[in-house]
């Protein structure tokens, strides 16, 4: 992280203005906004020299840390060139192979180590535009590498292999603001490729992986405030991070040798995206991947191979950060769509194959609001806490789906609670408004699991018991049941008979 906010200092990137004519830079002023952007973000930034030679600024020894209580990073960087082009634009080159080094204390059991990494940037290339004010910025490079040049530390594999190449990158960025910035980036990349190897001095089991991705495109928005290195007061100052990375597809291949043999396992799918968001009120995260396959195979696996595969598969959560007079949204989602495994699974589960092997669906998507009653991104007041950290305002189930084994569950529903009632529901605020359930051909999947011997007869009873007193039969429509789940003036009813 710290290399890549050096990188965007650098590279601090962003569109060129199809009028360069009007507004001009030179190397100085490129120079202070990258110095600035590192300050920022609550790096320090020195070198041994900055000195023109003739229309080039050329800068050396250059050192970007930054540091918290338990660990320090430092960017060392031998020449930066500031070179003035004549037309009201500066280019930026670097040397193409720098270093970061990563310290951290010993914390517990865990020992000091120190990590090197390099850096090789052949034919990066920054071209910065516009004002002093507003920086635009723009850069291309063929290749970024980032690789593993050691381990200091206890027990640390000799040979461990650490590689991450980003190939046909470009992008840009536009930096304004004085102390604090306003940060707008967008990039593409035509691939990455990470592999990771290495042996386990302490059994000698050994790991083999590689991960690729296509496809690369990504944007990104930030606003700093005060000292970024302390988040948490950052982002009480205003402070805000957003943007979004996607990719048309992945791919893995990883492989675990150890003294019962090799496990493989290997992966594609047609793509994904992630999306993030963060500011003093709420944290947003979440994602997707399409058309995932996976195949693993190993000592440990019952059968020669074990295949799984998925149409869709997605998470979304949205969380209040911050304490508040006033209840926040929130949300989740969590998503997987026509899951299949392979057939000797199914055997070994099923094998009178009496359950059907549809796929398998999982959808949860809820919300609602929240009033948080700490700080949760504040340490001091989380470990002081007493009590719950908040309260639960409402809750509305959007959508819910469970389909299995030739059974479906679904349902949605809304519901506020009463803070203020904590006696009625043992503990739990009273709850108003409605929950909707249906269920498919759950009688049936209840039929088999029993004559497969999953479920004894005793316990099947009284699941039934259960079912008969929560859910009714639906008239004209075979093995479908369904319940209304009510809460009504602190009681309870479902299908209209009340229970509490």
């Amino acid at each position: 992280m710290t290399y890549m906010k050096m990188l965007c200092s650098t590279a601090a990137l962003a569109l060129v203005t199809a009028n360069v004519a009007l507004a001009e830079v030179t190397p100085e002023q490129v120079w202070e906004n990258w110095k600035s952007l590192s300050t920022a973000y609550g790096q320090t930034v020195t070198s041994t020299s900055a000195a023109r030679e003739g229309d080039v600024l050329v800068v050396r020894g250059l050192n970007i840390t930054s540091k918290n209580a338990d660990a320090e990073a430092t960017v060392t960087i031998e020449q930066l060139n500031f070179a003035d082009k004549g037309d009201g634009t500066v280019d930026v080159t670097m040397s193409e192979t720098s270093n970061m080094v990563m310290r951290t204390a010993a914390v517990e059991d865990v020992p000091a180590t120190t990590t090197t990494l390099d850096v090789l940037t052949p034919g990066l290339l920054v071209n910065a535009s516009g004002t002093a004010e507003e920086m635009r910025y723009q850069f291309t490079g063929p290749t970024i590498t980032v690789r593993l040049a050691g381990i200091d530390a206890p027990d640390a594999p000799t040979d461990l292999k650490v590689e991450g190449v980003v190939s046909g990158m470009s992008g840009d960025y536009l930096v304004s603001g004085a102390a604090d910035k306003t940060i707008a980036s967008t990039f593409k990349a035509d691939g990455l490729s990470v592999v990771i190897a290495g042996t386990n001095p302490e059994d000698s089991s050994k790991i083999d992986a590689k991960v690729d991705f296509a496809g690369l495109s990504g944007q990104s928005n930030t606003a700093t405030r005060g000292d970024m290195s302390d988040m948490t007061a950052a982002l009480k100052a205003g402070a805000a991070i957003s943007g979004s990375f996607a990719y048309q597809s992945a791919s893995m291949d990883v492989k675990a040798t150890d003294a019962t043999g090799t496990t493989s396992l290997t992966g594609i799918n047609a793509g994904g995206d992630l999306n993030f968001a963060m500011d003093a009120m709420r944290l947003a995260y979440g994602g997707t991947a399409r058309e995932a396959s996976m195949t693993a195979s190993g000592p440990q696996i019952p059968f020669p191979q074990l295949n799984l595969a998925y149409k869709e598969g997605a998470f979304n959560l949205v969380m209040p950060v911050s304490k508040s007079d006033t209840p926040a949204d929130f949300g989740l989602l969590l998503k997987l769509v026509d899951l299949t495994v392979s057939n000797e699974v199914w055997d070994m589960l099923d094998p009178g194959k009496q359950l059907p092997r549809d796929p398998v669906s999982v959808v949860l998507d809820a919300s609602g609001k929240a009033k948080l009653l700490v700080d949760l991104m504040d340490e001091t007041a989380m470990t002081n806490m007493v009590g719950t950290p908040g309260e639960l305002h409402a809750l509305t189930l959007n959508a819910l789906q469970v389909k299995a084994a030739g059974a479906e569950i679904t349902g949605d529903g809304a519901l506020t609670f009463d803070n203020t009632d904590l006696t009625t529901f043992s503990g739990v605020p009273a709850p108003t408004g409605n929950v909707n359930l249906k269920a498919v051909g759950l009688n049936g999947l209840l039929d088999k699991l029993m004559a497969m011997g999953l479920i004894p007869e005793d316990q099947m009873m009284g699941a039934r018991m259960m079912l008969g007193m929560f859910a009714k039969m639906v008239e004209g429509e075979p093995d479908t049941m369904t319940s209304a789940v009510e809460f009504k003036d602190k009681h309870l009813f479902v299908n209209g008979m009340q229970l509490q």
